[in-house]
């Protein structure tokens, strides 16, 4: 099935079964030898984690990474994000399957030929998945969403009936272009350049990002993007400046790029009626929390069920901090995701079960 097919993409499915590798946890058991296959027979490996002796049918979240190669785990400079929210969770009564990307850990498929539109396939057979199960309330099975997964989770949900709840933590809730654009300016800005380099700065990225956006479809995009960079270079007070033209180039004409920077997320947005919670940090500077609110609140104006929490003082990693910056994630090894967040995932999907 070619992958620009995927909106019409019915999720395949199927369980393997290795030998047992189930652990137990206080309150909890993990299986860590599920496979399922998504589309273009994808086999995507995961763990499923369910309440210990629980007697009935379990509420479900599928957790879905963002940008870039992510285990299972979404362990990320040395945090394992996704393992946090999961051991919360499901100590709580909530199942949590979580997976490895497409390429990565014990998954199959090249993650470099993928978009978000088969990460949203992928999400969609996770759900489907889950409806075989027993153990699981086929009624009950939700999406969680970080970063680019806020827009993959958007995308499946508007094609799908059986989601039954949406939850973005960092997600993208903004059009492609103009969240690179936004991106990059709260980058450069937190950098300790002079001001008139950051303004020659912001001026060549969205220059760029433009011309990215504007030539997507089309087979000249590298020409086009070498010749808005030499053009700028030909200014005289551009010539001190750094730009890797040849590494974005580069990443600018794979087909996730060219796919993410014409996203918009209204494509999708506007026919997602069932619950959403939407939660921002305020020192990210990846997701910028005050432009994606406003998108997706525009984009949801019809859904009567939106919850939208701003936590001021998180990262895009969901940990407290200082500035938000990448370069300090490193020194947040004895932070966790922020209590307050995971306590309101909680709340909120239990007075949102059906």
């Amino acid at each position: 099935m070619s992958k620009h097919r995927l909106f019409r993409m019915v999720a395949i499915w199927a369980a393997v079964m290795l030998s047992a590798a189930v652990r137990a946890h206080t309150g909890f058991v993990e299986d860590t030898t599920i496979v399922y296959t998504s589309c273009d027979s994808i086999q995507l490996a995961a763990t499923l984690a369910l309440p210990d002796g629980s007697q009935r049918r379990c509420p479900a979240v599928v957790l879905m990474s963002g940008t870039g190669q992510q285990d299972r785990d979404c362990t990320m400079a040395g945090h394992r994000v996704f393992k946090e929210i999961s051991d919360y969770l499901v100590s709580r009564g909530v199942a949590v399957l979580r997976t490895d990307d497409r390429g990565t850990g014990k998954s199959s498929g090249n993650y470099n030929y993928a978009t978000t539109a088969d990460f949203a396939a992928d999400a969609l057979a996770a759900v489907a998945y889950l409806k075989t199960r027993p153990d699981i309330d086929p009624s009950q099975i939700g999406l969680l969403g970080h970063s680019e997964g806020g827009a993959s989770i958007s995308i499946a949900a508007s094609q799908s009936p059986d989601v039954a709840f949406v939850i973005s933590l960092c997600g993208l809730m903004t059009a492609g272009l103009s969240s690179v654009i936004q991106q990059n300016i709260d980058i450069v800005e937190a950098t300790p350049l002079p001001e008139a380099d950051k303004k020659r700065y912001h001026d060549i990225n969205e220059r760029l990002f433009r011309t990215a956006y504007k030539y997507a479809d089309s087979d000249s995009l590298e020409q086009k993007l070498y010749a808005v960079h030499d053009e700028w270079r030909r200014d005289t007070t551009n010539q001190h400046i750094r730009y890797g033209i040849y590494m974005y180039a580069m990443t600018a004409t794979s087909s996730w790029y060219r796919f993410f920077i014409r996203y918009n997320p209204a494509d999708y947005l506007y026919k997602v009626n069932v619950p959403v919670l939407l939660v921002f940090g305020g020192r990210d500077i990846m997701v910028n929390a005050r432009q994606n609110e406003e998108s997706a609140m525009q984009c949801l104006s019809h859904n009567k069920d939106v919850t939208v929490k701003v936590f001021p003082d998180i990262n895009h990693l969901l940990l407290p901090c200082e500035k938000g910056t990448q370069d300090e994630y490193a020194s947040l090894k004895d932070e966790h995701v922020l209590p307050e967040l995971l306590s309101l995932l909680d709340s909120w999907i239990h007075q949102h079960l059906k």
